[in-house]
């Protein structure tokens, strides 16, 4: 029989609060996390907005000797980590290190520190370079720094597969579970590559929205007037469990994990498939892995970038796998409030979807004003909708045509 896995804690890091319930309750709200950045001066820069985690004060997650150790993105992993083990009442004890693991993604990892290292480099030499630059800006090292702080002995691992990342690491922490490599995993993702290469790069290729008189505005999935990304910071982490052990210690279950699906587009490095056959794929892959039938499935956090490209072909796709039950899901794109992670997107989402189960409420997909011709299903615009989830998708799809998925159920015992 196949073990059942399930969410006993989400901890979220974004622009619009630092913190699981305050992010949760802003996106509700439908409230923007995007403004014009302060991290760097942008004098000369295409894009000047962001989503910047706002007021974030590492010293809360960290101790103060540690923080010189780290960048930006693994800061945010310790605190979005320390938000869902609070949230799931885990405590590692020696018993149960063994058997819990740790598996964080990153698109860049420490884009600051290398920026910041460089620049050492180039001012002072090879002796200005600090001691604890790789460490500091090494994707993997977000799962270190958080094995060591819980304890945790079990599998240790880090996805970089671009956007789709943490949703990689969400799934492949679920399938450790089902196969008994573990029992508990602290999974997710973290980003923070608001730096002046990671705009300047991704503003380089066209990608960025430029609405930089109207930040708030700028990130408009499935919107007709959308023209671009917006880039976000944070992270989000979950803690997933055998149901046997969360039951036998009393944890809140919030959702259940029951599909995951992964593919490739094997078609170009950053557009997606013109036939949406990537993302077709890995719907219909994780709702196979699940035993789930399309009309069974009644809300999408969708991939929904703002991108014209994306918002299009990802309505295609879900046309294509739904058919005529297409019309009758609900979708949203949160990225419209968190801007997009990048690495960390699909953890953050992997973590609202299952809160969306857990409060039976959808998130709205905000600043859309003027629908798509080619983007013309229900995607929960301007406001939250309270309704009936039992099934919810979350998609990821990143540059290189790597797509994941996870289907969440709701809990019933």
């Amino acid at each position: 029989m196949t073990r059942r896995v399930v969410v006993t804690g989400v901890g979220l890091v974004s622009a619009v609060g630092i913190g699981t319930e305050e992010t949760w309750q802003s996106l509700l709200a439908g409230r923007s996390g995007v403004a014009p950045i302060t991290h760097f001066d942008t004098t000369g820069f295409a894009a000047t907005i962001a989503a910047e985690v706002k007021g974030f004060d590492p010293f809360l997650y960290v101790e103060k000797k540690e923080v010189k150790k780290m960048g930006l993105f693994i800061q945010f992993a310790l605190a979005a980590s320390q938000f869902a083990m609070d949230q799931a009442q885990l405590k590692i004890t020696p018993d149960l290190a063994d058997h819990t693991g740790v598996y964080i993604g990153s698109g860049i990892g420490g884009f600051d520190v290398i920026e910041r290292e460089h620049t050492a480099l180039m001012q002072g030499g090879p002796r200005k370079i600090s001691p604890f630059f790789i460490p500091a800006a090494i994707v993997n090292l977000a799962a270190g720094f958080v094995s060591i702080r819980w304890g945790a002995k079990g599998p240790n691992s880090a996805t970089c597969t671009a956007c789709s990342s943490s949703t990689h690491a969400v799934g492949d922490s679920f399938k450790l579970i089902q196969r008994c490599a573990a029992d508990v995993m602290i999974c997710g993702g973290a980003e923070a590559a608001i730096t002046p290469m990671g705009v300047g790069g991704f503003a380089a290729m066209r990608a960025l929205s430029t609405r930089n008189h109207e930040p708030t505005k700028a990130s408009r999935p499935f919107d007709r007037d959308r023209d671009g990304f917006v880039i976000g910071e944070g992270a989000g982490i979950l803690i997933l469990e055998e149901l046997g052990l969360a039951l036998k210690r009393g944890a809140p279950i919030l959702a259940e994990v029951v599909g995951y699906g992964m593919s490739g587009d094997a078609f170009h490095i950053t557009a997606p498939a013109e036939d949406a056959g990537g993302a077709v794929r890995v719907m219909q892959s994780t709702l196979a892995d699940s035993s789930v039938s399309p009309e069974q499935v009644q809300y999408i956090n969708a991939h929904g970038t703002s991108t014209p490209y994306n918002d299009k072909l990802e309505t295609l796709a879900i046309k294509k796998v739904f058919g005529e039950h297409a019309s009758k899901l609900a979708i949203s794109s949160t990225k419209s409030m968190t801007g997009h992670l990048l690495g960390g997107a699909g953890g953050l989402e992997a973590g609202i979807t299952a809160l969306a189960l857990r409060d039976q409420v959808m998130p709205p997909t905000i600043n859309l004003e003027n629908p798509d011709p080619d983007c013309d299903l229900d995607y929960v615009p301007n406001r939250s909708r309270k309704a009936e989830v039992e099934y919810a998708l979350s998609n990821s799809f990143g540059f290189g045509g790597t797509n994941a998925a996870l289907l969440f159920k709701r809990y019933r015992s």
